[in-house]
């Protein structure tokens, strides 16, 4: 029976499941403390609001409401998370999530509100534009060597002021924001398939919520069982050890560059036709999404299923935020609560590396207790 417990606790996914929770443990702790700092008489009572989000609601009604919100923005942050560790995956730190997610918005929002597309055709045009983006920089680091996180941080910007450029001929008069896709053109927004009904009717529930589950499986099915995602791994890990077994490492590079940037801008199409937000084309600043999905992506140790229950988690917080009182603390204490989460994940090889220290130690005296016990028997 105990060596049963002591192999568990060497796996290595079990062993990544602790560390996650230990972060997120350290992270409510310390984001609580920090509100004992700021106002110790509502600490309590706000560190419990955050966790609780939606459960803050007496009626079952509001709460399936309300839940159905965070679920509509955990869809585009699993996907942001997916793009990330697809590219980890395969050698590459795609910090461009933000920028595809940026080109997702204006493709899709484009074709829906200015030529009255339908639904999955704009998200096809997201996918696209995400994907060009995407390849762009696979193209720059297969060929010219170029780091790929320099040119996706210079592409984001770019990204972003040409997507509020484009955008501006499809926004409100009296407004920055865009115009309103269900009285533009309701054929572009998402279909429900009656998954609504199952949170009080919230019409922002679509099935983006079970797409970007199943794009989660097919995501761990491509790289861990498929001989495409072994090809993409092991360039990752040597290209010119890849190109000496015959494989097309730039291609390879490429191509996960493309994949990476397709699923963030499928994220963003996820989020902006649904109705539940409409873009602003004077924000100077990148959407927060994209870089949150490196977040989720590290959270669920870089595994896709795990970014599902990650992302899950992080909208969770981030939303329950929006119910602290506001005379005490202000809503981003929650967005400060994931930083710090996300802050610890970078340790969650350092965690590992204690455990195992302590499983090493543990079995070496269990080891000499069996020798010494074995000589004295013989001395018997």
């Amino acid at each position: 029976m105990k060596k049963e417990k002591t192999s568990l606790l060497r796996n290595g996914t079990v062993q990544s499941l602790m560390a996650s929770l230990l972060c997120i443990l350290l992270g409510l702790l310390i984001g609580y403390i920090a509100l004992l700092l700021i106002n110790p008489s509502g600490a309590g009572e706000a560190i419990v609001t955050i966790v609780k989000n939606f459960m803050t609601y007496s009626r079952s009604t509001a709460q399936l409401k309300y839940l159905g919100n965070t679920l509509v923005k955990t869809a585009p942050l699993l996907m942001c998370s997916l793009s990330v560790l697809f590219a980890y995956k395969v050698g590459l730190f795609n910090i461009g999530a933000a920028g595809q997610y940026v080109v997702g918005a204006g493709a899709s929002l484009y074709c829906a509100l200015a030529w009255g597309l339908p639904w999955y055709v704009c998200m096809l045009a997201a996918v696209a534009a995400g994907a060009v983006l995407g390849a762009v920089s696979g193209i720059l680091k297969a060929y010219r060597n170029v780091n790929e996180v320099i040119s996706c941080i210079m592409l984001n910007w770019i990204s972003l002021y040409l997507v509020n450029t484009i955008l501006t001929r499809v926004k409100e008069p009296t407004s920055p924001y865009t115009q309103n896709i269900s009285s533009v053109n309701p054929g572009a927004l998402l279909p429900s398939l009656g998954l609504g009904s199952l949170f009080s009717n919230n019409q922002y529930v679509t099935i983006a919520i079970p797409l970007s589950v199943l794009l989660a499986v097919g995501v761990w099915v491509l790289l861990d069982k498929t001989k495409l995602g072994y090809e993409l791994k092991a360039t990752g890990c040597n290209k010119f050890a890849a190109r000496y077994c015959g494989m097309a490492e730039k291609r390879n590079l490429i191509l996960t560059m493309a994949i990476s940037g397709g699923l963030a801008a499928l994220g963003a199409a996820m989020l902006f036709l649904t109705g539940f937000e409409q873009w602003q084309c004077t924000q100077s600043a990148v959407p927060a999404m994209g870089f949150n999905g490196i977040a989720a992506a590290f959270l669920g140790c870089l595994h896709p299923i795990g970014a599902v229950l990650s992302s899950l988690f992080i909208q969770h917080i981030t939303n329950g935020g929006a119910y602290v009182d506001k005379t005490m603390y202000s809503a981003q204490i929650s967005d400060f609560i994931s930083a710090i989460i996300i802050y610890l994940c970078s340790f969650v090889l350092f965690f590992k590396y204690i455990l195992n220290q302590r499983l090493d130690r543990r079995d070496e005296k269990r080891a000499r207790r069996k020798t010494d016990d074995g000589k004295g028997g013989q001395t018997k």
